[in-house]
């Protein structure tokens, strides 16, 4: 314990240095499973860089050796430092076109969860306003697009809707649920409060009222009966009203949360089955139109919210059904979780074939395959696998990249599915403290660096020897280049970008940069 008040004694006063971030405590669980730990009285920081000379570049390094945001300035060279040809395995060079721009990029973030709110409501005060600052303030990775679960979902202690119980045509009984009144909302107005950037939502449904369900459950095979579409539609107009009257703005939807597993329930939680047929049908008929004449006409419609490995079919037999649809939807909403199965390249194609619609990442999680340990606390992997996936998809027209809950125990949870996985934080209420693990800092590598409304830049190559390089440019002309090295062994590497030179600098073993120009 002395040795935790010194070192917190020791990183309040070199904080307090213009420029210099407060360092991380590292808490160590063996085999280069680390954590930071954060309490009521200290948490790492992260100052923003405010200016950079012409000449000079800064980088922010993470690695599993222990380095948590650790700042380097550097001098921008006329020429590539690459070695000579018998060093050339430890070295790679990348490219940077500021000419060649792709898509404007719209924010990361995470889910306001039921489970999110339990488990930092279960901290001190204190401890809940830096578990806070860690997400939202200047002082953390600066989340600016977040997601909310429309009712119950299986990051909750029980299955509900906002009308439960018998047949309800009238909605006569809606109302919001204790866990949006005592843990989303207030959440979402103190994230609000403590970001300097709007942060956007985008909600989604999980399961209407069971009554409405043609196997009147929350969770399995089922679909929505069709006497009910205009009332579902109706039903969640109320939800964007009740969240209206309470100063929540939904700046987009989705026509409702992996539709797939009402249809393969391989897991049973809170679903509801769409065929692409069936949700345009609902989509262009009912809950389209209502939408655009209600006062939420500048709510966002995004279509699917499904995992990779259904595309672009899903979507080609939805215009398929109605050419209309097109009119209703401005983008597509995707998960990551089985990613793996299936290359980024039906993501491109996915562009290819719509153009004027944007890809957002909506979900993603480690731990939900049988596989997985639910929770590998301080796991270095789990933070290189979201970091890979975020460039991956970065450079294939994706928009932005949302991790799920917020925050879950060191179980996983709570769920009453018994769904637990991983999070970027876990509290340990015992402790009143929470973990800051790898997979926060490679989110940090992106949402604190990348501005909304950024260019993507072309970056040639993208991947090579290991190395995944994207870059971005921010509204302010500014540079964002994020980078993973995958290697056991430290690379050099060259970065040229255009009339400004050339990035000549070394990226450790396995480890996250972020470098900005």
């Amino acid at each position: 314990m002395l040795k935790f008040t010194l070192l917190v004694l020791l990183c309040l006063l070199t904080s307090c240095i213009e420029g210099v971030s407060r360092p991380c405590v590292l808490k160590d669980y063996g085999q280069g499973h680390r954590v930071c730990v954060c309490n009521a009285t200290y948490c790492d920081i992260i100052y923003r860089v405010q200016t950079i000379n012409k000449d000079e570049f800064v980088s922010f390094i993470s690695s599993k050796d222990g380095l948590r945001f650790n700042r380097v300035n550097g001098k921008l060279s006329n020429n590539s430092g690459l070695p000579q040809a018998s060093n050339l395995q430890t070295a790679v060079s990348f490219t940077i076109n500021p000419g060649k721009k792709y898509q404007k990029i719209m924010g990361f973030g995470g889910a306001f969860t039921d489970s999110a709110g339990i488990n930092i409501k279960s901290l001190s005060k204190l401890a809940q306003e830096n578990l806070m600052r860690s997400y939202f303030s200047e002082h953390g990775i600066e989340y600016n697009l977040c997601r909310l679960p429309i009712s119950g979902t299986d990051f909750s202690t029980h299955p509900y809707s906002y009308d439960d119980g018998t047949p309800d045509p009238q909605l006569s009984r809606f109302a919001l649920a204790q866990e949006d009144l005592e843990y989303k909302i207030p959440l979402i107005q103190w994230a609000k409060n403590m970001s300097e950037k709007e942060i956007h939502l985008v909600a989604a449904s999980w399961s209407p009222p069971p009554w409405m369900k043609t196997n009147n459950d929350y969770s399995g095979f089922a679909f929505l009966k069709e006497e009910y579409y205009d009332l579902y539609a109706k039903y969640l107009l109320r939800f964007l009203d009740e969240y209206k009257k309470r100063d929540v703005k939904i700046w987009a939807m989705s026509t409702g949360n992996e539709p797939s597993n009402g249809i393969l329930p391989i897991k049973r939680f809170n679903s509801l089955g769409w065929t692409p047929v069936s949700v345009t049908n609902w989509t262009v008929n009912y809950f389209g139109p209502q939408l655009k004449n209600s006062v939420h006409n500048d709510t966002i419609l995004l279509a699917f919210d499904d995992q990779r490995l259904f595309l672009p079919w899903w979507i080609n037999l939805m215009v398929r059904a109605d050419k209309r649809i097109l009119e209703y939807i401005n983008g597509f909403a995707v998960h990551w979780y089985w990613d793996f199965l299936i290359g980024v390249k039906v993501i491109n194609d996915l562009h290819e074939k719509y153009p004027e619609k944007f890809t957002l990442y909506t979900e993603a999680s480690i731990g939900d395959k049988p596989w997985e340990k639910k929770v590998d606390i301080g796991s270095w992997e789990r933070g290189e696998m979201y970091i890979a996936d975020i460039i991956q998809n970065l450079n294939a027209w994706v928009t932005g990249w949302l991790d799920w809950s917020l925050a879950l125990d060191t179980t996983g949870g709570p769920s009453w599915a018994k769904n637990q996985v991983d999070s970027p934080i876990l509290v340990n209420s015992s402790a009143d403290e929470f973990y800051r693990q790898p997979m926060f800092y490679a989110m940090g590598h992106a949402s604190k660096f990348v501005e909304r409304e950024g260019v993507r830049l072309q970056v040639t190559p993208t991947v090579t020897r290991d190395v995944h390089a994207t870059a971005v440019q921010n509204p302010d002309g500014r540079i964002v280049i994020i980078m993973l090295n995958k290697n056991t062994v430290s690379i050099q590497v060259s970065v040229g970008i255009g009339e400004k030179g050339w990035i000549n600098m070394e990226l450790p073993a396995r480890s996250f940069a972020t470098i900005l120009c």
